[in-house]
């Protein structure tokens, strides 16, 4: 009879137990063992005794990618039994590897199958946890497809821990009987990982990061108290898709909350797209039979160019430390093995590649050490630290001071962006190092003020939506261009001089601001960071009488629709809630536009004329109500 139709028979002959199937192992062997919470941990503990027991298993490679729980063959005591090699390192096997008892194969996620099928890493055995077999005789990989599928079609043995709580997941995760050697039942427990609860840093991270994410966006993101926080701040988002590399309990209320539909996702539309998950009871019964997730192995779900067919991709990534050019060590701390590149690279790229993607980093700013706290945005790399992800691919490094978009931008613009978004007390220090390597101007400034991201929003104006915001260091050159884009005129009635050229230091004094003392606000033409800019305002506090300089203009195709009056009583606004007491101006006397801005302003307006000029200053508090202005 074909196999088949024939698997139960198949079954029962292959059916024994955990020792019986692993004698078969021989010593000087490299066995794969499943992955993640996927993990055989009956057939390992098996192992680790059989191996001990009279030095029957001496050199023995145990190839992983990701050790959640424990590892008991990396204990010193069977070092010579079993040699690990992780492809990820995972904290079960971190500190091994910390001491030389374990071994780091560094390789991107999408690339692990090619070494089994190209035969670069033979495989001897393959222990792996699958669910029992359904009618047709099929097991389904459960909750880690990963390599697993690779690792089983090209090892000399297949031992399969046959687990009955093991959930049963859809998409390219099945083998068929025939296809294992070996049966071993047991039923047992899966590997859990709790959600990791968002801190306040993570969830001002969510904030920045949710900002770039936009509705019909098809998503990566992990584990963790970063990208846990960002999935509670994508409850306000439409029609999200997803594709990643592994996911945890964090995407349950997004689609239970209509968040997560996958409809507008232009690879796999209607499917989650994934190669394992980590996370709770719960999640596993979620995924059981789900017909909304489709678990594929990491050479077809990993694979860039897939990655990059999902239009409007967001991968979303951490790292360890990221240097001012926007270099990313993700792997390891200094020389010590940390993690792995695992899935990031793999993202990153295909983020980078996808119409209109986007690739994001995004990190505390800052962490904590025996040492002390320390900026995760360093000048350069630690020594011996590995680049995960290089400049190349890098566009977006998010932590809770904002957003530095690096995409298309030179090493100067680079620095400053990641400057003003590390932590303000290590940001003197890291524009002393700047400039040592010639990266800044000598004179250059990045205030130790915190971006108010809350200033942030988007007015409309007829047809024209304008996206408002406080300025930034990073902002210096697309200043630069909007200045040059005025008209002479317009040059003239805010400069009060004909000015042919807007230099670094006049573009820097008017995008160094603190946010206190001084403001400027600019309107741009959409919410990304190189949107050009089409009207900008600023005020400058006087202290001795608490009253602010204001002065503000608007790009001359969009002047007379109500723009400078919408960033006068914003400005005013702000300036209201720092404490300030009222504005003065000067105001070239031919300029009635200005002038009415200025009386639409709500308050008694004091005025003196002299030389073609207008003085005028105006208080909050001196409401004019429809009475005439004050000479």
């Amino acid at each position: 009879m074909p196999v088949m139709a024939n698997w139960k028979k198949l079954y029962a002959e292959r059916t024994v137990s955990a020792r019986q199937a692993l004698l078969k192992i021989r010593s000087g062997s490299r066995i794969f063992l499943g992955p993640a919470c996927g993990v055989p941990q009956h057939l390992l503990e098996e192992l680790v005794k059989l191996g001990a027991e009279g030095n029957r298993l001496n050199d023995v490679e145990v190839v992983h990618m990701l050790t959640l729980g424990t590892a008991p063959h990396v204990q010193k005591a069977y070092d010579r039994h079993f040699r690990h090699n992780s492809f990820f390192v995972g904290p079960g096997v971190r500190e091994a590897t910390k001491e030389g008892l374990a071994d780091y194969t560094p390789i991107f996620l999408s690339e692990i199958p090619g070494l089994f099928y190209s035969g670069r890493m033979p495989l001897d055995a393959a222990l792996i946890q699958v669910t029992p077999p359904d009618k047709f005789g099929f097991c389904s990989l459960g909750v880690s497809v990963e390599a697993v599928k690779a690792a089983v079609e090209t090892a000399g043995i297949v031992i399969a821990q046959v687990n009955p709580q093991m959930p049963r997941t859809l998409g390219d995760s099945f083998i068929h009987i025939e296809d294992i050697d070996y049966i071993v039942e047991h039923d047992e427990p899966l590997m859990e990982v709790q959600p990791a609860p968002p801190d306040d840093v993570a969830f001002k991270i969510a904030r920045h990061v949710t900002r770039l994410v936009e509705n019909g966006s098809t998503i990566q993101v992990g584990i963790g108290r970063v990208p846990n926080a960002i999935l509670y701040g994508l409850m306000d988002k439409k029609d999200l898709g997803v594709h990643t590399e592994m996911f945890s309990d964090g995407l349950i209320d997004l689609i239970e909350a209509g968040v997560i539909t996958n409809r507008r996702k232009t690879f796999h539309p209607g499917k989650i797209l994934a190669a394992f998950c980590v996370g709770t009871r719960k999640l596993y019964d979620y995924v059981d039979n789900n017909p909304m997730f489709e678990f594929h192995p990491i050479e077809y779900n990993s694979l860039p160019s897939n990655i990059a067919k999902n239009d409007k991709m967001i991968a979303i990534n951490t790292a360890l430390q990221v240097d001012i050019t926007g270099q990313v060590c993700a792997d390891s701390i200094g020389h010590q093995i940390y993690s792995g590149i695992g899935g990031q690279a793999d993202f990153m790229r295909g983020a980078s590649m996808s119409h209109q993607g986007k690739p994001i980093i995004a990190i505390p700013s800052t962490a904590e050490t025996p040492q002390g706290t320390v900026s995760r945005i360093v000048p350069v790399l630690s020594e011996g630290a590995g680049v995960v992800t290089t400049r190349g691919n890098v566009h977006y490094v998010v932590t809770e001071y904002g957003v530095a978009y690096l995409h298309g931008k030179s090493l100067r613009e680079r620095a400053v962006a990641m400057i003003q978004i590390a932590h303000p007390k290590f940001r003197e220090q890291l524009l002393a190092e700047a400039k040592k390597m010639k990266y800044l101007y000598e004179d250059q400034i990045i205030p130790e003020t915190v971006y108010p991201v809350e200033l942030e929003h988007t007015e409309k104006f007829g047809d024209l939506e304008l996206f408002f915001r406080p300025v930034k260091p990073s902002d210096e050159r697309l200043l630069q261009e909007y200045l040059y884009k005025l008209s002479e005129r317009s040059v003239y009635l805010r400069f009060f001089q004909v000015r042919r050229d807007f230099p670094h230091e006049l573009a820097q004094d008017m995008v160094a601001v603190d946010y206190t003392s001084k403001m400027g606000i600019v309107g741009t033409l959409g919410t990304s960071d190189t949107a050009p800019i089409i009207a900008a305002g600023h005020w400058m506090m006087d202290y001795n009488e608490n009253m602010a300089e204001v002065a503000f203009s608007v790009i001359d195709e969009h002047q007379r629709k109500g723009i400078g009056t919408h960033m006068l009583h914003f400005l005013m606004r702000v300036a209201r809630e720092r404490g300030i007491h009222g504005f003065r101006a000067n105001v070239i006397a031919g300029n009635m536009a200005m002038m009415r801005v200025f009386q639409r302003s709500g308050c008694i307006l004091h005025t003196e004329y002299e030389g073609g000029e207008i003085s005028l200053s105006f208080r909050f508090d001196e409401k004019s109500e429809g009475r005439p202005v004050r000479r």
